[in-house]
């Protein structure tokens, strides 16, 4: 399978009080199409820093990174906006749904910065709702879900667009052990329908239903298998 992104030499620096704090150093990284991917370390390793350059949120202080074949430092950022908005899909922890919309509208937003209408944008969220099992909460806000039907919609939002790629940054940090399962279970049959999936977690138990481990310290790769 073709690569789908890669970056080489790719460090992040940030200032802070004066001096520069050396997030990444040095990353050498390929990940191919249709991949299932762990990245693992511990709190300050480099990983969320690692996870927000794959995902076009950050932009490298050094190196060069390649998002099908295409250089991103040439990407204005109106062009990184919209590939972040087509091509990937992004989970979180924290599930970042908005409280006062209920779960079909948080499902929607990434649409209403394409070219639908209303009406296949309330079609395509049902569908996606409906393909994480929860048809029948669409009108429910946030507040009226468990954690584990957050998440949902959450996977949901970010299967919208069909991404390529679709980062998920410790996506059962705030679930109960079966509601974890379950996210999981849902992670890997979507990489088995062709989603190319990276994801973030302290849990080397999950970490091994992935195909390859990444493990970081430091900001660097100290070991891939």
């Amino acid at each position: 399978m073709k690569a789908l992104l890669s970056l080489t030499g790719v460090k992040k620096e940030f200032p802070m009080d004066g001096i520069y704090v050396k997030a990444l150093r040095g990353v050498d990284l390929e990940i191919k199409e249709r991949e299932l991917v762990a990245i693992i370390g511990p709190s300050g390793s480099g990983k969320s820093t690692l996870m927000n350059v794959i995902g076009l949120l950050d932009r490298p202080t050094h190196g060069q990174y390649l998002f099908e074949s295409q250089k991103t430092s040439l990407f204005s950022d109106n062009k990184l906006a919209n590939i972040r908005n087509k091509k990937i899909g992004f989970i979180f922890q924290t599930f970042n749904l908005l409280p006062r919309l209920t779960a079909i509208n948080n499902v929607k937003l990434p649409l209403m910065y394409t070219d639908t209408n209303e009406k296949q944008r309330k079609q395509r969220a049902l569908e996606k709702l409906n393909q994480v099992g929860l048809g029948d909460r669409v009108n429910h806000r946030p507040n009226q879900l468990s954690g584990g039907q957050q998440q949902r919609v959450a996977i949901a939002r970010a299967l919208i667009n069909n991404p390529k790629l679709i980062l998920a940054d410790e996506p059962t940090g705030n679930l109960d052990s079966k509601s974890g399962k379950e996210i999981i279970t849902m992670l890997k049959d979507l990489n088995k329908k062709g989603h190319t999936i990276i994801m973030v977690t302290h849990n080397i138990d999950i970490a091994k239903v992935c195909q390859r481990i990444i493990k970081i310290i430091d900001g660097q790769i100290i070991s891939d298998k």
